[in-house]
């Protein structure tokens, strides 16, 4: 006690000082100024609090409120338009499905055409576009195409078509079905008995979900703005979540080797975090995230840990019984990891529309679910994002995993490891190309230091491939699926790239052209409010219903001028 006196009389010291020189510099002042100035001075202070602490950066806004202002300098302004203008007219025309259309269907046909006609009609549409993924040449979308299994698929969802999950008094075997797919989820992922999740409609709502729930959680626990930390690879469905949710999303770098740096996000973590986030694998690039150590961070601040296995999901659990067992762990036996994102419409081989979101204890979920008492039309509860949901697709999902079974799984891993592995050694062996990281599981990503990788995309779509293009770095990746271990596929695709470097090669310095030169265009530019603008196009184009000529952009919209 006697040593803490000295320190309390030199506070005391200190504070008589400032009390003097406040009241020296408020002397002089009547009390209705004071009040003033106490009033004006809590209004800024709060202001300033609302100003500085927002869920985007200070450091963002003022970068978009700079190109803001840039473009409404008159001249300046001009010439920004006039290349935002021409590159409107680039997206416009490097949209494959706009062209050729020289017709659409704007109303209703006044008499209701037959059933042949009308699958006459479908059979016109089914047959558009040129690329054709049953020959293998598509990057990742569609994953089995097997025509036994869709056989199979089109009876299931015959069966029931008309069913919603929203009613499981009407529709008991269906929220069965539903049920058991989420069980049969957490087995893969070794969870315990409390674990659990839902179904939803794919991998971004199931990140959705899980980012709505641990910001609930977040705001129980007292933080009024919850921050995520996501790697700078994890997938886009993050950053809308951000947007949907009013999180902050802080983006973690990534080391030489594509993996989330681990100090980089521990040096992130604050009193506002709400979840910490790895990829298994990320898309990019086709890298694990070291889970195990972020995972011993998520312990150490007592932070939710999510785990997104949307794209390889359902083939990782299955990778040590196929022969290729991976180097860390990625599931709930990792202690730490309290959500899982896995699409079953991915290497789980259902029809598009399912994905399943897990959570190692039910008292994670319970933040998902959302619940309004007090409606007139009574009490509404719904697990996810949708209220009625398409119940011929749930039990289609169920279909899909029964029929192809463990065995069924275990085989199919092993035939898309297997490819990826050899084109993974094949494409090393060639000296103006690299592969990104040690990809672990069924995606590759190629870069090269000779030449502009988009021109490689753009020779390989020339021979009927549709690769993915990535940015920052430069790269494409191709995703293997079922359709690449067909005899002679991944034999062909070697053949293109050795065949389309040599063309290459030849000429260092051609322009890059299409896509290519857009991605390209587009990593350049500093206002990215302005690649925002351009992509809006994009999004137009796919309700587009006119006819594209030069004059008009998507949906009729006159250009900009």
């Amino acid at each position: 006690m006697d040593v803490i006196i000295p320190y309390k009389e030199i506070l005391q010291m200190y504070w008589e000082k400032a009390t003097s020189l406040v009241n020296a510099h408020c002397k002089g002042l009547e009390p209705w100024q004071l009040i003033v100035l106490t009033f004006s001075s809590t209004l800024l202070s709060v202001w300033l609090h609302g100003f500085l602490f927002q869920s985007e950066s200070l450091t963002s806004r003022a970068k978009k409120q700079f190109f803001k202002l840039l473009r409404k300098m008159p001249f300046v302004g001009a010439i920004i338009q006039k290349q935002i203008d021409k590159a409107l007219n680039d997206v416009t025309s490097s949209l494959s499905f706009l062209k050729d259309e020289k017709d659409y269907i704007k109303a209703l046909p006044e008499q209701g055409m037959s059933q042949p006609e009308v699958l006459e009609k479908m059979k016109e549409y089914s047959s558009k576009g040129d690329v054709r993924w049953q020959d293998g040449k598509v990057s990742g979308t569609v994953y089995s195409g097997e025509e036994k299994l869709t056989r199979l698929l089109v009876k299931v969802y015959e069966e029931f078509a008309w069913s919603n999950p929203l009613h499981p008094d009407i529709f008991p075997g269906l929220r069965k079905m539903e049920a058991e797919v989420v069980r049969i989820a957490c087995t893969l992922f070794n969870g315990g008995p409390n674990s659990c999740g839902a179904m939803t409609s794919g991998g971004t709502e199931s990140i959705l979900m899980a980012c709505k729930a641990y910001r609930d959680l977040a705001y129980e626990r007292g933080i009024k703005q919850p921050e995520m930390l996501v790697p700078v690879s994890a997938h886009a469905a993050f950053d809308k979540a951000a947007h949907y949710f009013g999180l902050k999303l802080i983006h973690i770098p990534l080391t030489k080797a594509m993996e989330v740096d681990v100090q980089a996000m521990r040096r992130a973590i604050s009193k506002n975090t709400a979840m910490l986030v790895c990829s298994a694998p990320q898309f990019p690039h086709g890298i694990m995230d070291p889970i195990e150590e972020v995972a011993e961070l998520a312990v150490k601040y007592k932070i939710p840990f999510h785990v997104d296995a949307c794209l390889g999901g359902f083939l990782i659990p299955f990778m040590g019984k196929a022969g290729f067992p991976l180097k860390r762990p990625f599931d709930f036996r990792v202690k730490g990891v309290t959500s899982i994102s896995a699409d079953t419409h991915k290497y789980g081989y259902a029809p598009k529309g399912s994905s399943v979101v897990l959570y190692s204890d039910k008292k994670y979920r319970s933040y998902q679910f959302f619940i309004a008492p007090d409606w007139q039309g009574g009490i509404y509860a719904s697990p996810s994002v949708a209220g009625s949901r398409p119940g011929g697709i749930i039990a289609a999902c169920w279909a899909t995993l029964m029929h192809v079974g463990e065995s069924g799984y275990v085989e199919a891993t092993k035939r898309i490891i297997k490819t990826a592995r050899f084109l993974e050694s094949e494409l090393r062996k060639i000296d103006s190309i690299f592969i990104f990281g040690k990809p672990e599981v069924s995606v590759l990503s190629i870069g090269s230091n000779t030449f502009d990788i988009y021109r490689l995309s753009n020779f390989l779509a020339a021979k009927g491939w549709n690769l993915n293009v990535l940015q920052f770095p430069s790269s494409i990746h191709l995703c293997i699926t079922q359709l690449h271990t067909k005899p002679g596929v991944a034999e062909e695709f070697l053949k293109d790239v050795k065949d389309s470097i040599e063309d290459i090669m030849k000429d260092l310095s051609a322009k890059t052209t299409g896509m290519g030169a857009i991605y390209g265009m587009a990593q350049s530019v500093p206002d990215r409010s302005l690649v925002a603008e351009i992509s809006q196009a994009y999004l137009d184009g796919l309700y587009s219903t006119d006819v594209p000529c030069s004059e008009k952009h998507m949906n009729g919209s006159p250009s900009h001028r």
